[in-house]
């Protein structure tokens, strides 16, 4: 039996975000309660020791369980079930930490290179108790916001240089002044969640960790402008968000801080959920403020713009999760703390999805100015396989652009990002190795995007489509003489007469691909081959002699009994019986299949 006393100080954190409870992390619990019992240790000191946290970032290490005792923190990585008994009895009973589950090196370079203020709480925290959030200073923001003067407010936004993190980058501030100045007596906040770019998991970690967070931020906006009514849009493919940010709601309405008379302020102030069917549209502010009225999901012409006539035709704020959760910490530290980080015009920190060819993948939060090089090597751990080169990094998401590896020194902010064609968008940033072929990333990108294209307006509605046939005959070794600056000539007529967002950025991919790596274009189009051996329509399917090492592995995976091959002897591929399916390829571990 174990001396409840001695478990005073015991507490263990254990990663419940949607990445973390998908390896298993309530099982973990489950297993640490099961152990904890086992050895007759009381049900209430279990409750208070074992804790959920949010999101830590590092997905990859997965289920990652903090014990700390006595005031030093043991990170665990990949804990499972079956670890519990022996971390229980090793470390919690015996004090000796077992050394070989804990995380190593690459975890500590992960999370010692960025600078955390959205995130810093998203792994400390339980997200499903607000006496949590308000024990670090939780809600003290939206106090010190309602003592003063709503202008006040603004002008403290204003001055600490918050831009929209939902990628335009409009300066917080002077938006929420020009919905201030409304005289409007009915105004509306919407904290857009419609997170719906591939890859993409900033919004949904930073409400499944901190969901309080987000309603501060809400109140603190919806205070400023004369907001007192606020909506929170969120797809419905993040069921543990909505959850959490429906307990939060709950919490805060029983402790006075949501419904009438906010922090006995005399502000009275409600949000509700409107949960969003999916449609990648709705991340554009108008469409979204349709599918809240009930209307289908399509953009409207601007201006007027929503801070004049938004939802139900009030004046209508609409910030992101990340602009919002920026918010408690800028009115409690000041704005020219806030103002301090970053670049002198994109100021604070970003959050991105850090995936693709790379070893470290998650969530990192990072000022506005590093470079695309700390990174993908300091943070990221570099290239996935080490005998692979760095070609580029897409970043904004699908509608991005391409960065090549010759630009990894250039600063990530919202001017060199536009400057060189791609832009911030809401974060995802995608690292390609040597093994991509850029024409079929292009053609990637913008099948996603046309098929989310409302179709409300000619040139996304076709120009895509036109745009996508064009790249899949080039891939298919069908190119034509002309179709490079026919992509340029219709990607450039399609950013400047789409209606919304979505078109004017959906070409990005196409014209970064081409200005950066024309030559692939070419290649595929005057010499038939992919130099990236991808597009499999462009493969020869030929054994190269030299790099052949007579392993058999491409005639054993050969369908059609096209590949000659004996033991001690080079492969060959019989072109007749050859079907192209690229299993010889695929199987093929020395790349000696053209």
């Amino acid at each position: 039996m174990v001396n409840d006393n001695s478990l005073k100080d015991l507490v263990i954190r254990v990663c419940v975000g949607t990445g973390g409870l998908a390896a298993g992390s309530q099982e973990v619990i489950d297993e640490f309660n099961k152990a904890l019992a086992a050895r007759k240790v009381r049900a209430a000191v279990r409750k208070k020791c074992v804790g959920k946290t949010g999101c830590r970032g590092f997905c990859a290490k997965d289920v990652l369980v903090d014990v700390v005792r006595n005031g030093k923190t043991f990170t665990y990585q990949l804990v499972s079930p079956d670890k519990v008994n022996r971390i229980v009895e090793e470390h919690i009973i015996s004090g000796n930490p077992v050394d070989e589950w804990l995380v190593g090196p690459d975890y500590h370079a992960f999370h010692d290179r960025q600078t955390k203020i959205l995130l810093k709480q998203c792994g400390q925290i339980d997200p499903e108790d607000i006496t949590a959030y308000i024990a670090i200073g939780g809600y003290e923001g939206a106090k010190k916001a309602l003592s003063l003067d709503p202008f006040e407010v603004i002008d403290v936004v204003r001055t600490s240089g918050l831009r929209g993190r939902g990628g335009a980058g409009f300066l917080t501030g002077l938006k929420w002044e020009f919905c201030h100045k409304s005289r409007e007596k009915t105004k509306y906040i919407i904290c857009n969640a419609d997170e719906g770019d591939p890859g993409a998991f900033m919004d949904r970690s930073i409400i499944e960790g901190n969901p309080h967070s987000v309603i501060e931020g809400m109140i603190i906006g919806g205070y400023a402008v004369g907001a007192n009514y606020g909506y929170i849009y969120i797809r419905a493919e993040y069921p543990l968000a909505i959850q959490r940010l429906r307990t939060a709601i709950r919490e805060a309405e029983k402790k006075g801080f949501l419904g009438k008379n906010v922090f006995k302020s005399g502000f009275d102030f409600d949000i509700r959920i409107k949960e969003g069917a999916g449609a990648f549209i709705c991340g554009e502010e108008t469409a979204l403020i349709a599918s809240i009225e009930g209307e289908r999901g399509l953009p409207r012409p601007k201006p007027p713009f929503p801070v004049v006539r938004g939802l139900w035709g009030k004046p209508t704020v609409i910030n992101n999760v990340e602009t919002l959760s920026n918010l408690p910490s800028i009115l409690t530290k000041g704005a020219s703390w806030f103002s301090s980080i970053g670049t002198a015009k994109s100021k604070g920190t970003k959050v991105f999805a850090l995936t693709g060819k790379i070893k470290n993948t998650g969530l990192i939060e990072v000022p506005m100015g590093i470079s695309l090089k700390e990174i993908i090597y300091d943070i990221g751990g570099g290239m996935e396989k080490t005998n692979r080169r760095l070609k580029a990094v897409q970043t904004g998401g699908p509608s991005g652009g391409c960065i090549p590896a010759s630009h990894i020194d250039m600063p990530v902010d919202y001017e060199s990002l536009i400057s060189i064609g791609s832009m911030m968008g809401s974060g995802g940033m995608v690292v390609m190795d040597d093994t991509t072929c850029m024409v079929d990333m292009a053609r990637f990108f913008l099948t996603f995007t046309g098929n989310e294209s409302c179709g409300k307006c000619i040139p996304c509605r076709v120009g895509t489509k036109r745009m996508l046939e064009i790249l899949t005959r080039i891939t298919e070794g069908r190119g034509k003489e002309g179709d490079i600056d026919l992509l340029m000539e219709l990607g450039t007529d399609i950013k400047l007469s789409s209606l919304c967002g979505l078109g004017q950025s959906a070409p990005n991919p196409v014209l970064s691909t081409i200005n950066f790596f024309r030559d692939e274009y070419e290649a595929h189009i005057k010499d038939g081959i992919c130099p990236a051996r991808v597009c499999k329509s462009l493969r020869r399917y030929t054994v190269s002699a030299e790099l052949c090492r007579m392993c058999g592995k491409c005639f054993r995976a050969c369908p059609s009994g096209a590949v000659i091959w004996e033991k001690k002897q080079k492969a060959v591929i019989d072109k007749e019986k050859c079907i192209k399916c690229g299993a010889c390829y695929d199987a093929c571990p020395f790349g000696s299949i053209l």
